[in-house]
């Protein structure tokens, strides 16, 4: 990494350390993380680091967010829902925003002011996009909202949420459109539903949304023209998984660091764990696997560094940097006897929390279809 990379790492480690962290107990509880750590980052310029600098971001790119996501993967939180705001939602009002879109949208995301979220998923169906449901009808200078989105990564707390929606029920993916929502205050024809229950990931408010009859002025429809978003979504899926892998092999490198000092530490049959044989081999077993991926991953984010990230290349890294992470977490998680099944240890969370990289996405599955369609 360059010099700025580090310094960058440096200040992201402070800030979870200092200013997240120490909540971390109460955040888990209250299901969701506090408003004021998405300012508190904005304060120290890490919300928007691809933005350019006229629309209040750092003027980085993609290098730069990978650095703030690996740090607060490998610090251990999971509350905040950077992946997707500035992962995500940043991504697609630079690329594909209008210049009066991206004036009005990114400072208040890049100062944390506004919290985004991205809204594909829906409760009966996830990874077929363009038999979405939901309807975006014309009517003069609105559009009238209508359906119903779910697993929303920040749904609870999102300020501004990119609705895809069909705004031509007759067509597939030529009928499907991006709409820039702003749902702050909860205004009349939106809804947020539960925040739901999960086995892990249980800091980020990941929530329900309803739209009936809620109304977007057709200066929100991103880029400003219809059908244009299964292409937007689509040219922004790669990023979005290699987002994922990030965080995934951020989580391996934590597991076997974890699982080292606790083996160094523990005593077993007259001598630490980690002068049993068995011990040794998982441990080196598992430190190559996240080595190995660490390459793989530091390659794919050279290649979308360079504009050279292909579709099947990203899937490619979704899985198997996310199953790699699932398989290191729990073989880690085995040396810490019954003390890695107790809440005490960060070993326990990171299992529960690593499930649903397999899932979100798109799931492992579908990223194997898109590889074999590629070969």
């Amino acid at each position: 990494m360059a010099v700025e990379h580090d310094d960058l790492a440096e200040l992201v480690r402070d800030f979870f350390t200092r200013e997240v962290l120490p909540h971390a107990d109460r955040v888990l509880a209250q299901g969701h993380p506090d408003r004021e750590h998405y300012r508190g980052a904005g304060k120290l310029g890490l919300l928007g680091l691809s933005v350019p600098e006229q629309y209040g971001g750092g003027g980085g790119d993609f290098t730069h967010e990978a650095v703030l996501l690996h740090e607060q993967a490998y610090a251990g939180d999971t509350s905040l829902g950077l992946a997707v705001h500035s992962g995500i939602v940043t991504g697609y009002l630079v690329a594909f925003g209008t210049e009066e879109q991206k004036r009005r949208w990114l400072p208040g995301l890049c100062s944390g002011d506004l919290v985004g979220a991205i809204a594909m998923t829906e409760p009966d169906g996830g990874s077929d996009l363009q038999a979405m449901r939901t309807r975006a009808v014309r009517d003069g200078d609105h559009y009238e909202v209508h359906g119903a989105k779910t697993f929303i990564s920040n749904g609870g707390l999102a300020d501004v949420v990119l609705v895809a929606a069909k705004t031509d029920p007759d067509a597939r993916a030529a009928g499907v459109s991006l709409l820039i929502a702003d749902v702050a205050g909860d205004p009349d024809g939106f809804r947020r539903g539960r925040l739901l229950s999960k086995i892990g990931l249980r800091g980020n408010d990941t929530a329900e949304l309803f739209f009936d009859g809620f109304r977007v002025p057709a200066a929100g429809l991103l880029g400003g023209a219809e059908g244009r978003g299964f292409a937007q979504l689509m040219g922004s899926l790669p990023q979005e998984r290699l987002v994922i892998g990030i965080g995934a092999v951020a989580a391996m490198e934590r597991a076997v660091s974890l699982a080292t000092a606790y083996a160094k530490e523990r005593h077993a049959f007259g001598k630490p764990l980690i002068g049993h044989q068995n011990t040794r081999m998982v441990l080196a077993e598992c430190a190559t696997r996240a080595r190995v991926s660490r390459v793989f991953l530091d390659d794919c984010i050279a290649r979308h560094a360079r504009g050279e990230l292909d579709t099947a290349t990203a899937s490619m890294a979704k899985w198997w940097l996310t199953d790699g992470q699932c398989e290191v977490v729990d073989r880690c998680l085995q040396l810490f006897g019954g003390y890695g099944y107790t809440t005490e240890y960060p070993i326990a969370q990171m299992y529960t929390d690593a499930r649903a990289q397999k899932i979100y996405g798109g799931t492992n599955e579908i990223m194997k279809e898109l590889i074999a369609r590629a070969l």
